[in-house]
C-alpha cells in the first residue's frame, strides 16, 4: 500500500470558531490571524494505492462556487486537486474509489463539477464514492447549526447518477474499504468517517475534523464548529491514546504547514505532537 499527500490549495476560517473556547492570546501565537481574525488552513486529501486501486479521500473546496461563497472562505494558492493528482501521474477517470469523510463542503467541494451544460457530474467518473447512512441522513436534512456546511450539489448529484455506496459497520464498529479501516466519530459532526491505514511499517490516521491540525493536539483544543464538543474530547482521547500505544501517526487534513506527526507524553505525562512534517 502506498500513501501520497494530495495539496488541494488554501482556505481561510475565522481563528475564533477553529479553536474554540481557547483564548486569542494563544491561538495567534500558533496561526496568526489576518486583519479580519481569519487564519489559513489546507484542505490535504490523501491518495491510498492499493491493490490497483486508486483511492482518494476527500477532495477539498472544488472550484464550483460562486463568487460570494469564495468571499467567505477565500479559497487561494497554486495547488489544486486535479494538478496534484496529475503531479502523481493520475488522472480523474483512474480514481476508482474517493472516500468523504464528512460531507461538510470543504471536504467534498472538489466531488463534483458543472459540465459544459451546467449540470453537475461526478468529477472521477469511474469512481465510486463512499460514505454511510448515518451521515447521509444527517447532511440531507440538517440542523440549522451545519446547515451551511452541507451544500447539497456537492453530494446529492452522485447518488441521482449512481455513484454513491455506503458503508456498513462490522461487528467490531468500524468500516473496512480496501484495507483501510474507518472509525465512525460523533462530536464533529454525526458519523464522520476516520480512516486508518498501514503502510508498511507505519499507522497513518487521516484525522480529518477530529484533529484538524497540529495545534489540535491538545485536549481542550475543539473547534466551535463541533456539534458535540464533550464526544469529541472523548474521541480524542481515544485516538490519542491508541496513537501513544501503537505508533500510530496523524495525518492533518488542515494544518497549513505540518502533514503530519507522531504524539508522545511529556515529562508531566500529557500527549503532545511530536516532531511534525511536512511531508508524509
Amino acid at each position: 500500500m502506498a500513501v501520497h499527500v494530495i495539496h488541494t490549495g488554501f482556505f481561510k476560517l475565522d481563528g475564533g470558531a477553529m479553536f474554540g473556547v481557547v483564548p486569542r492570546s494563544m491561538w495567534t501565537k500558533l496561526n496568526p490571524p489576518d486583519e479580519h481574525n481569519m487564519c489559513t488552513w489546507a484542505m490535504r486529501c490523501l491518495l491510498v494505492q492499493e491493490g490497483g486501486r486508486n483511492i482518494l479521500i476527500d477532495t477539498g473546496i472544488g472550484d464550483k462556487q460562486n463568487a460570494k461563497f469564495r468571499s467567505h472562505f477565500h479559497p487561494h494558492g497554486e495547488e489544486s486537486l486535479l494538478g496534484a493528482l496529475n503531479d502523481l501521474g493520475i488522472q480523474p477517470e483512474d480514481i476508482t474509489d474517493v472516500i468523504l469523510t464528512h460531507l461538510h463542503f470543504d471536504h467534498v467541494g472538489g466531488a463534483v463539477k458543472w459540465n459544459d451544460s451546467n449540470q453537475p457530474v461526478p468529477v472521477f467518473p469511474n469512481a465510486t464514492y463512499w460514505s454511510n447512512h448515518e451521515h447521509w441522513d444527517w447532511a440531507m436534512e440538517p440542523n440549522p447549526r451545519e446547515k451551511a456546511s452541507f451544500l447539497k450539489e456537492n453530494f446529492v448529484p452522485l447518488l441521482e447518477q449512481g455513484r454513491m455506496k455506503f458503508l456498513e459497520k462490522d461487528d467490531d464498529g468500524e468500516a473496512h474499504l480496501y484495507g483501510i479501516r474507518l472509525r465512525f466519530l460523533y462530536g464533529h459532526t454525526h458519523a464522520m468517517m476516520m480512516p486508518i491505514i498501514r503502510e508498511g511499517n507505519r499507522t497513518l490516521v487521516y484525522c480529518a475534523d477530529l484533529i484538524p491540525s497540529f495545534h489540535h493536539i491538545g485536549l481542550p483544543y475543539v473547534m466551535a464548529y463541533d456539534i458535540r464538543p464533550l464526544e469529541t474530547l472523548k474521541e480524542k482521547k481515544q485516538l490519542l491514546d491508541d496513537a501513544i500505544q501503537f505508533g500510530w501517526e496523524l495525518v492533518f487534513e488542515h494544518d497549513p504547514v505540518n502533514a503530519c506527526s507522531k504524539v508522545e507524553l511529556n515529562d508531566r505525562g500529557r500527549i503532545v505532537g511530536a516532531h511534525p512534517e511536512e511531508k508524509l
